[in-house]
């Protein structure tokens, strides 16, 4: 099942497609990143799940429901922490906490009381006291404590020392194990993700360029680099190279290339036939590496058709 479907999601504001044709499925119990760099369409697309905008055309279904006739009834079940959200800040941590209870019926005490240590929060000090990662840490803290069905978060570690950083990402892991809720989170922080997610988005302005589990998207990536003998002959100019070789870069000695299709059992032949005489070695990507490597081939790829 699907927490979160979307087909031709479009959101427009004026001639800029901010969305353009999003078709995203989000597994439930999954943790999803939604990647992309800044201006990729992450914050908008959110916004359209959690009802904070209407598509120009297209629908996205967020528990099953149309995210357009989202209510009180699926809002008690969602969790929604964004960097900018705005806070009560006048209220202390606790006074934000007893405000927000009421609101869910499921909202489980001995958590708070277990979320409250763990991010060490005075319950007695008010918001506008507070540091822009002890206030996130509230955000998160208003968020949790009912068990939400889905935990939707926009770049949370936007703006935050590493410290507090590696706090959060600790956190989330932990209370993500126990796979009671999904999580979709937006951001351009690769590697604070890459520890807790277990399926990737990419977006690349406003489009969606990959959605798969990212076990899968590791498996299939490799960054290889291939020494020719002195006497090796290579395939001719005029043979085409499979289309999943990316980033290819060639000197007198050395090619190096990203393989976006690697098997195991294949691939290595491959390499081979194109270059003979050569030895070869495969090693495995960062998801970081990977999305950074389809980042430039994307931007590489609408240059060429721009031009």
């Amino acid at each position: 099942m699907n927490i979160i479907e979307t087909h031709g999601l479009t959101r427009r504001f004026g001639r800029n497609e901010a969305v353009q044709g999003l078709d995203l499925a989000v597994p439930e119990g999954s943790v999803c990143a939604l990647l992309g760099p800044n201006g990729a369409g992450k914050s908008t697309t959110l916004k359209l799940l959690m009802n904070l905008l209407r598509p120009t055309s297209g629908s996205a279904r967020v528990l099953g429901v149309d995210s357009r006739k989202l209510g009180p009834a699926e809002f008690a079940r969602i969790g929604y922490v964004s960097e900018n959200q705005k806070l009560p800040m006048w209220m202390t941590v606790r006074q934000l906490l007893d405000y927000c209870r009421p609101f869910y019926p499921t909202w489980d005490r001995a958590l708070e009381r277990q979320l409250l240590a763990q991010f060490s929060l005075p319950g007695e000090r008010r918001l506008s006291h507070l540091s822009r990662g002890m206030l996130m840490k509230a955000a998160l803290l208003s968020s949790l404590a009912y068990r939400p069905t889905l935990l939707a978060m926009d770049e949370p570690f936007s703006g935050l020392d590493p410290l507090v950083r590696d706090e959060l990402v600790r956190s989330l892991i932990e209370v993500s194990a126990a796979g009671e809720w999904t999580v979709l989170i937006s951001s351009h922080d690769i590697e604070e993700v890459e520890r807790m997610t277990d399926h990737v988005a990419l977006l690349d302005s406003g489009r969606l360029a990959l959605s798969e589990p990212a076990e899968a998207l590791q498996a299939r990536f490799r960054r290889v680099e291939i020494d020719l003998e002195p006497d090796a002959r290579e395939t001719a100019p005029g043979v085409p190279m499979p289309a999943g070789w990316l980033e290819m870069q060639r000197s007198a000695r050395r090619v190096t290339l990203v393989d976006s299709a690697f098997s195991a059992r294949e691939s290595e032949g491959l390499y081979r036939r194109h270059f003979p005489g050569s030895s070869v070695v495969a090693h495995p990507m960062t998801l970081r590496e990977i999305f950074l490597t389809l980042a430039r081939t994307h931007r590489q790829d609408a240059k060429g058709a721009a031009a």
